[in-house]
């Protein structure tokens, strides 16, 4: 097996695109050698803990509403285009993504971690949900066969706080400033959402050991 380690962000509108486009080229190489970590990374680790109202928020960013309105348009175009759903009208909350992260740490520990990622993205993006509440999570949690009540008490503790704040900040460290950012085998960093295009190839390169030509992973 080889490591695929991905930095993203729930909140991250070309993770949630990334992650499709990667899902889909696996699902066409089932016998791919990816073995997958995800990693924390908070696109917005200002924002207080209980969140910001999104459209102020987007406002502050885009500087005008139309600026928003295109952005929004263009995504939901590449979303189509992935199988990807977009439900933006849904968000009202911008929240702080740091509890997510450790809610995905927990996952990981009792292998639920892609299915715990593909929950969040889905809460998010497509139902709207604030996804910095600790019901919320607690509620994603129990979704993906966790028991809540050992997240309830996790959650609402100051549990790995620390651990996680801390791999952000070596992931930042080693020059990882946006995300997606996947890492193969700890060596070679592709960024952005890349289309299952590129992935294909990626894994073909990998089967045949690697090729004397120029390639993604040389």
């Amino acid at each position: 097996m080889i490591r695929l380690d991905i930095f993203s962000d729930p909140v991250c509108p070309w993770c949630y695109l990334g992650k499709a486009h990667l899902d889909r080229a696996l699902e066409r190489a089932p016998d791919h050698p990816f073995l997958i970590e995800w990693h924390p990374f908070q696109l917005a680790p200002h924002l207080p803990k209980q969140g910001v109202d999104r459209a102020q928020y987007l406002l502050s960013i885009f500087g005008t509403q139309q600026r928003t309105v295109d952005a929004h348009l263009r995504l939901a175009e590449l979303g189509r285009a992935a199988g990807v759903e977009f439900n933006f009208e849904a968000i009202k909350v911008s929240p702080n993504t740091f509890d997510a992260h450790r809610l995905i740490h927990w996952a990981g520990l009792e292998g639920r971690q892609t299915p715990m990622v593909s929950a969040l993205f889905r809460a998010y993006w497509r139902e709207g949900r604030d996804i910095g509440d600790p019901e919320v999570l607690c509620d994603l949690a129990a979704e993906v066969g966790m028991d809540r009540k050992v997240i309830s008490r996790l959650v609402y503790s100051d549990a790995d706080t620390e651990a996680l704040a801390a791999r952000e900040a070596h992931a930042r460290q080693r020059g990882i400033n946006a995300v997606p950012t996947f890492i193969v085998a700890d060596q070679h960093a592709i960024s952005g959402a890349q289309p299952p295009e590129l992935w294909a190839q990626v894994i073909a390169e990998l089967a045949a050991g690697g090729s004397q030509e120029p390639g993604l992973l040389q």
